[in-house]
């Protein structure tokens, strides 16, 4: 990311490095992004910023496909091919969105556990009794332990922006991600509710045997008290455990799967109206948590565990908006499960999404 001296070697787009305010004067947003510069080719440090995305590149529990821990460094190249000008938040830019830099070794350490997750997959798939197997148990407490060290430094990275004043986005990673976000807003609100929208509840009880499974995060999310409402959106692939869990949690737990949307509309009712229905068991405060496979597959067809179905874009950011016109706080979000591809159009996506929600955050 740029400091403030190394701005200034962008002289013609950049006249004086001295404040954010002279920046704004002297950026041109239609020019071509700065390619050494923040996300979406943005001028300002992330301590100019105010919304700075927290990048944690882990995926060690996923069990399908791979590579949404390199998520956040795709979705950072594609940002330069988005356009400043959002005809709903025209000003966005000049608030100053930045990135921290991406943490090569949590990546590292992501990668080196993912192998030991998945003996530990092969293991449950061909019948060997994992939980009385020495190597397995081994392989799974150090994975529960380095999963909780994640979870810890997410909510100490996103306290210290909190506090610092700033709006906080979180980019995944996989779906376990954003707990600690959880835990920090927790901290900071006595109650709060869930916007999730995905293809999954990822309400499995420690997922093949991982506390902080990505199949588990919603689970996990609801044991926190201060989250009184989770309001699921999308949702098309899910288990009977996970259903017991809803049931159980009814008066927290409110599920729109994709098949209930889907009838609805053949009889008649649109999507403002869903819309309306969804954010009505919202309460006043609202994270959103985003698994990029709550979309179509046709548009993040890398993503860890693709199902048919899912919300066109522009459904999805028609919700997204709609949380301020029904007069809700948006106190943070999260944007998970971007995997690269080879023409890289789930980064394109992804960086364009994440706009959006940089948008919809800070418009409160």
């Amino acid at each position: 990311m740029l400091s403030d001296v190394e701005c200034c070697k962008f002289a013609p787009l950049i006249k004086s490095c001295v404040n954010k305010q002279e920046k704004i004067e002297s950026f041109n947003p239609n020019s071509a992004g700065l390619k050494d510069a923040n996300i979406y080719g943005l001028p300002f440090t992330n301590e100019e910023s105010d919304l700075v995305i927290v990048p944690v590149p882990w995926e060690v529990t996923t069990s399908y496909g791979a590579g949404t821990s390199e998520g956040p460094g795709h979705v950072l190249e594609a940002s330069f091919q988005v356009d400043l000008y959002h005809p709903e938040f025209p000003s966005l830019w000049k608030r100053g969105i930045g990135m921290l830099d991406v943490p090569e070794d949590m990546m590292l350490r992501s990668a080196d556990l993912k192998q030991k997750a998945r003996q530990i997959i092969e293991w449950w798939e061909d019948g060997v009794d994992v939980p009385n197997h020495a190597e397995a148990q081994a392989f799974q407490k150090e994975i529960n332990e380095a999963c909780e060290a994640m979870n810890q430094c997410v909510e100490e990275q996103v306290s210290a922006q909190l506090d610092a004043g700033k709006l906080v986005g979180l980019l995944g990673g996989d779906h376990s991600t954003p707990l600690g976000y959880f835990r920090a807003q927790a901290k900071r609100h006595d109650s709060f509710g869930i916007l999730h929208i995905d293809a999954h509840k990822d309400l499995r009880i420690a997922y093949e045997g991982f506390t902080y499974s990505h199949a588990s995060i919603m689970y996990n999310a609801l044991q926190l008290p201060q989250i009184t409402s989770l309001v699921q959106v999308g949702i098309r692939d899910f288990c009977a455990e996970e259903k017991e869990v809803a049931d159980q949690h009814s008066d927290r737990v409110h599920v729109f799967t994709n098949a209930q949307l889907q009838r609805e509309r053949y009889t008649g009712k649109n999507w403002m109206q869903q819309v309306d229905e969804i954010i009505a068991r919202l309460p006043q405060k609202v994270h959103i948590s985003f698994d990029i496979d709550g979309l179509d597959p046709t548009l993040c067809p890398n993503t860890g565990t693709p199902v048919p179905g899912g919300l066109w874009f522009d459904e999805a950011t028609y919700l997204l908006s709609s949380l301020k016109r029904h007069g809700k706080t948006i106190i943070g979000f999260d944007l998970v499960e971007v995997a690269p591809g080879a023409d890289d159009w789930n980064g394109n996506v992804g960086a364009r999404m994440l706009w959006h929600l940089c948008g919809v955050l800070a418009s409160n």
